[in-house]
């Protein structure tokens, strides 16, 4: 039996022709809006406004930069620090220029303005892929549903028909923070159709995603398109597929946890007291840790590694998309002093090479790393080096893993891309009925398959 899926073509905004277009637009109202004027405005009030817009680019690098939001690896592309600078300058422009202006020419101030804000936030967009269609902008400012989301009354009178649904359904949960103390947002689950066909549900294995450090719950779904992805997995496994809870790290949108208990939160305690307990006993899914599964992605990638090996009672399988080596919010220090209050012991405790050292031999433990690389000839990027040397370290502690290497930047459309590549085997390992158990990547496949020796 095969479930009907449905395609939509969608109006992109990663690449194509409307980033262009707000680009052109942009240059063009700006450029009218400067105009050539007097002598004085070309030889003051015109430095004067592109002074503005550099020293506005400048701020914004180094806010990006102090809070470790990039790395030499992941560089912003240049059209972003363009944009910003001509955003400010169009402001100075806007303000310097407005009295000596005719009315057709403070009108193109006006727009230049929002345009070259627009052209900006599309090169931040190019720069992570959080929004890939304007669809995804519109459901996200206006608080959208999410794909196949539902609500409990739906979900309980589905359940008892026992009727196998075409796709999935998701729900918006609220799991109390009682062993944490955590404060988190709404987080949510995905329940594949299967789950419907008894009362009570099938005791199907689960998976936990997690996102970067910049987050909402819901981006898996909206910028990283897991809900179309597990869809057509479980279309293809006669409805079986993991369920899915997309949980939040981060309590707010900006608070890089990395996933540990510090001085952020006990993000950790939230992860492993209350959702899995909380997951277990609502939906009934195998409390086994044969069953129980973590992907992440970029900082998520971290968590994903540090809970499979901190935990193998709890998880069995890991996905660590270009996540890093330790958790990071800086460097060392910086990490210390933000995310442990200067308490190194406790870092320590939540370092992976550590823990991993500590721990002693595994026993059916299996993580598959996901790296990108922009071109074949490139020097391996930090993500790439943190996955080999912790694969090179895991597996003679029993850990089963490969390295997979994917052309791609480091943004949402790769954490996507690499989510679709790894399900097969993460839902075979994870005994997901119907699925079969397929092998971690090694030698020549469809995908670049680097082992730790490699």
């Amino acid at each position: 039996m095969t479930l009907p899926f449905v395609l939509h073509d969608p109006l992109l905004l990663t690449h194509g022709w409307l980033p262009v277009l707000v680009q052109v637009l942009a240059a063009v109202a700006l450029v009218t809006a400067i105009g050539w004027r007097n002598r004085r405005w070309r030889t003051v009030w015109l430095p004067w406004s592109a002074l503005v817009g550099a020293a506005l680019a400048a701020a914004t690098y180094g806010y990006i930069r102090s809070a470790d939001l990039a790395d030499d690896t992941n560089p912003a592309p240049h059209t972003l620090w363009l944009w910003i600078a001509l955003s400010g300058m169009a402001v100075g422009v806007l303000v310097s220029g407005w009295a000596s202006a005719p009315w057709w020419r403070r009108c193109a101030s006006v727009l230049a303005v929002p345009l070259s804000v627009l052209a900006a936030a599309l090169g931040l967009n190019l720069w992570t892929g959080y929004f890939p269609t304007a669809a995804s902008v519109w459901t996200q400012v206006t608080a959208g549903p999410l794909p196949d989301q539902t609500d409990q009354v739906t979900i309980a009178a589905m359940q008892k028909r026992h009727v196998l649904p075409p796709r999935g359904s998701v729900i918006a949960v609220d799991i109390p923070d009682t062993a944490s103390g955590f404060a988190h947002r709404r987080e949510y689950v995905y329940l594949p159709p299967a789950w419907y066909e008894s009362g009570p549900p099938p005791a199907l294995p689960t998976v936990m995603m997690i996102g970067g450090d910049i987050n909402t719950p819901a981006d898996w779904m909206r910028a990283g398109g897991a809900i179309n992805t597990i869809d057509r997995f479980a279309a293809a496994h006669h409805g079986y597929a993991p369920v899915l809870v997309f949980v939040d790290p981060g309590g707010t949108f900006n608070n890089d946890t990395e996933c540990v208990n510090g001085s952020r939160g006990n993000s950790a305690n939230h992860l492993t007291e209350d959702v899995v307990p909380f997951i277990e006993s609502r939906y009934g899914v195998s409390a086994n840790a044969a069953n129980w599964g973590v992907v992440g992605w970029s900082m998520g990638g971290t968590c994903a590694l540090d809970l499979a090996v901190m935990h193998p009672d709890m998880f069995s399988a890991f996905e660590d998309i270009a996540g890093d080596l330790v958790p990071n919010a800086g460097n060392r220090r910086q990490t210390i002093d933000r995310l442990f209050g200067g308490n190194a012991v406790a870092y320590a405790s939540f370092d992976p090479t550590q823990v991993i050292a500590r721990h002693g031999p595994y026993r059916d433990t299996a993580g598959w790393f996901d790296v990108n690389f922009t071109t074949s000839s490139a020097p391996p990027n930090e993500q790439t080096v943190a996955a080999r040397t912790l694969c090179a370290q895991g597996r003679p502690a029993g850990i089963d893993c490969a390295v997979v290497a994917q052309p791609g930047n480091h943004d949402w459309p790769f954490a996507s891309q690499a989510f679709t590549a790894a399900l097969p085997w993460l839902a075979g390992a994870l005994d997901t009925p119907d699925v079969p158990h397929v092998g971690l990547p090694v030698g020549v496949t469809p995908v670049a398959a680097v082992t730790a020796a490699g």
